[in-house]
């Protein structure tokens, strides 16, 4: 262990000695703290946090992930090529060591500039509310949606396959099946059925009203407010582009079995525009002892228009879970855990290619894991044949690189949504344990079997 650790000292000696590494860290040091200050968003100070947040954690998730992936191949490289690694080679040292103590000093250089500069951007984001003269209104506003971790629960999708399966029966033996959807296969057309019948239950007629049921809700403190999230869409456009409607939140079933009133119902009556995100704060008192929840929904007859919530995001439910500064540790995690996966593919890269053939191999998976969300989207849009070819091709390769996109920490930090501890566990396992790990293990095989110099008599 201390070979291993002796060269992890020298490689992190190495990479503060490149020039590259230098610039990277100064402009960091020197762009967090403006870009707290010039940092506008939509004016106001929810808006001016979350951009620098975005914006802060972006910038330093980039450059450390380009960083990593510039010392962990040419510290490897720069040793073979200028011969450097025959003075390591030839003392006891063997060659898995050398690569694992290459690889422990990338990593301690990432978990000490990964520290400093999420230091950075935690402690303007917490002393930036005292330079802005904001009502108490506008501080109780930013504690409850961004100084917060928040839990999001959302209704599940109506399970509808029955009367999808009798639809499509009904459809197939009329014969106006294939009038309806001509150049659809079955599934397709199963699953347009299926969108259909689903949007038909999350919709309201004038005078008609909607349930949604939650179990398990355990806020952090009692005290603090709950929300309920929500975004309308409409059949048709109402007259002054508002919805009205009554709801009622709380333990409904007092009036469904006739029980005794434990705790309150919290009711608002409301107007609020369409196709616009809009929330309702609530008191967690609703909450039922047994951690149940129903949110009820009226769409008045003052409309004249059915109503209609979208099935991903149309409603939810949420409530802090955590506090901001746990939550900003995990997304901290999160880079960290990117950074490990960078700096094991580097040292794989190294292991067999030069310099600059290690690098664009990198870059090559680090960009089509950070697109790889839209990537795999993307063979949505396309014929069924052709989508087929992609998805067991292309397809395949994308899935086997970790999703950098859907593990972005400022999705999380942004709004305010928690970042569970079993979502970063998840990302340690695959990120870490299984595909890092996979990569080391190749990379100590390859290594094992290069040859470093050539015998000649």
């Amino acid at each position: 262990m201390s070979k291993i650790w002796a060269i992890a000292v020298n490689t992190v000696r190495q990479a503060m000695r490149m020039r590259i590494a230098v610039i990277f860290i100064a402009m960091l040091l020197i762009l967090l703290p403006v870009m707290g200050l010039t940092a506008t968003g939509d004016g106001t100070l929810k808006g001016r946090l979350q951009t620098f947040v975005s914006y802060g954690l972006s910038l330093t998730s980039l450059l450390l992930c380009l960083l990593t992936i510039i010392v962990a191949t040419y510290t490897i490289t720069s040793d073979i090529e200028h011969r450097q690694i025959y003075t390591v080679a030839t003392k006891p040292i063997r060659r898995y060591q050398f690569l694992l103590g290459k690889l422990v000093g990338v990593i301690v250089l990432d978990a000490a500039l990964v520290t400093l500069f999420a230091g950075i951007v935690y402690a303007v984001v917490v002393f930036l509310p005292g330079f802005h003269d904001v009502s108490n209104d506008t501080l109780r506003q930013i504690d409850n949606e961004f100084f917060t971790a928040r839990a999001s629960l959302s209704p599940p999708a109506p399970d509808v396959r029955e009367e999808v399966q009798t639809l499509y029966d009904q459809l197939e033996k009329t014969g106006q099946l294939r009038e309806a959807y001509p150049t659809l296969p079955p599934e397709g057309i199963l699953k347009e059925l299926t969108l259909r019948k689903q949007l038909e239950k999350r919709a309201a007629g004038v005078g008609e009203g909607l349930m949604w049921e939650f179990e398990k809700i355990r806020p952090l403190d009692p005290n603090q407010s709950l929300f309920i999230r929500f975004k309308y869409d409409v059949a048709a456009e109402p007259t002054n582009g508002q919805v009205y409607a009554r709801w009622q939140i709380g333990d409904l079933r007092q009036f469904r079995y006739g029980m005794n009133f434990k705790t309150p119902i919290w009711p608002e009556d409301r107007a609020d525009p369409v196709r616009t995100f809009r929330e309702i704060e609530v008191p967690a008192q609703v909450i039922a002892d047994d951690g149940y929840l129903a949110v009820g929904f009226l769409n008045v007859p003052l409309n004249d228009t059915t109503v209609i919530f979208p099935l991903e995001d149309g409603l939810e439910l949420l409530y802090k879970a955590d506090t901001f500064t746990a939550n900003f540790i995990r997304g901290v995690l999160l880079i960290l855990f990117r950074l490990i996966f960078l700096a094991c593919l580097g040292v794989l890269a190294a292991s067999f290619l030069s310099f600059p053939v290690a690098i664009l191999f990198c870059l090559m998976i680090f960009f089509t894991g950070t697109i790889s969300g839209f990537v795999l989207e993307s063979f949505e849009f396309l014929s069924a044949s052709v989508s087929e070819v992609y998805s067991y091709t292309i397809g395949a390769l994308v899935r086997l690189l970790p999703r950098f996109d859907k593990y972005n920490p400022t999705s999380f930090l942004v709004p305010g949504r928690l970042i569970a501890w079993s979502f970063l566990a998840q990302v340690a396992l695959f990120m870490v344990c299984i595909k890092g790990l996979l990569l080391l293990v190749l990379a100590l095989i390859i290594f094992s079997f290069r040859e470093l110099a050539r015998i000649i008599v």
